[in-house]
């Protein structure tokens, strides 16, 4: 009688607790999430509909595990339906995303997106400043240039019309995930979420570029980018995880056109390599740009950069001509700008 009994009042199992038994079911039980799983899976946590003891097991599960191109896929469409993004290709012509923050040199790449607005192709960053201390994060180095970040999507569409550049940041676009993102300090890692967001693409521009830190990183981007029917998309190994060429070292880019993969390698600028600075001066970038102060390194950086995204938005048809057209932008750039 008292086991009848405890059937009856036993709680029913969490609809989400199925998500991470497929996750967690040990070494032999376990496996990834299908696409539709993993849309599934993320629309509920961003509708607020899982405890955050469920969340926490999530996050790390997949953290340990590591994201599949289809998990990717099925994160970001939930994401991007979720967070009701605005579909307004024509407004951007370049994706970048900036989450990792700068340790070893300053984001010389801001100044690659910025050379490029200054020559009519319109770029929309989107990013999140982290928790580290040791880091130079984009948003806080737009007020070195002179430049406000945009506090709403609809400012951003402005900014993009008017200066061909806007920096937005996660919290305006979609809070939950800023939330998730906020959550590293507690957990000690980094989560999906980290990656999801690079390539959210809120605008859903046709070209999108993405830096990474982990290698292997690079090619899951590469495959998720396909999944997601995104036309032009490009993941390479960025200075310190963000979307920047080192240019002391060989460049590998893998690549989307049409869904169509390509790899491709690009040389280094020099045959030596450079010693870091000491520490980081955000008030360089503005010094640079106006031609104030010199840094080899830093122009290579900018110019290297710049030719990645020339090649991968098709303005150019090899390396040669990315790197001389990267070469004459930074040249007749205009140097009275970012006083």
């Amino acid at each position: 009688m008292t086991f009848s009994h405890h059937l009856q009042t036993s709680h029913p199992e969490h609809p989400f607790a199925e998500t991470i038994r497929i996750l967690g079911k040990g070494k032999k039980g376990s496996r990834s999430l299908t696409q539709d799983e993993a849309y599934h899976a993320m629309k509920m946590i961003l509708a607020d509909e899982v405890l955050p003891v469920q969340l926490g097991a999530f996050l790390m599960l997949m953290r340990v595990k590591e994201e599949t191109p289809e998990e990717l896929a099925g994160f970001v469409l939930a994401a991007r339906e979720s967070c009701k993004l605005a579909d307004d290709s024509a407004l951007v012509d370049l994706d970048w995303a900036t989450y990792a923050g700068k340790r070893r040199h300053l984001p010389w790449f801001l100044l690659s997106a910025l050379l490029l607005a200054e020559n009519g192709i319109k770029v929309f960053m989107h990013g999140s400043p982290g928790p580290s201390a040791s880091r130079v994060y984009t948003q806080h180095c737009l007020t070195y240039l002179g430049l406000q970040m945009a506090t709403s999507v609809e400012q951003a569409k402005t900014q993009l019309i008017e200066q061909h550049f806007s920096y937005l940041s996660l919290e305006k676009i979609c809070l939950k995930l800023h939330e998730i993102i906020e959550l590293r300090p507690v957990l000690g890692l980094r989560s999906p979420v980290h990656t999801l967001v690079k390539l959210l693409n809120p605008f859903n521009a046709q070209h999108s570029i993405q830096g990474i830190f982990h290698p292997s990183y690079r090619a899951v981007h590469q495959q998720a980018a396909v999944l997601l029917q995104q036309p032009h998309a490009a993941a390479l190994k960025g200075e310190g995880g963000e979307t920047e060429r080192n240019p002391d070292m060989e460049c590998l880019v893998q690549s989307i056109h049409n869904g169509v993969l390509c790899d491709e390698t690009w040389p280094a600028l020099f045959t030596h390599r450079h010693v870091r600075a000491e520490s980081l001066e955000p008030e360089q970038l503005a010094l640079l740009w106006q031609d104030k102060i010199q840094d080899e390194f830093a122009e290579a950086t900018i110019i290297g950069t710049t030719s990645i995204a020339l090649k991968l938005l098709g303005k150019v048809d090899n390396q040669e001509q990315a790197q001389q057209l990267a070469m004459d932008f930074w040249i007749q750039r205009d140097k009275q700008r970012f006083g």
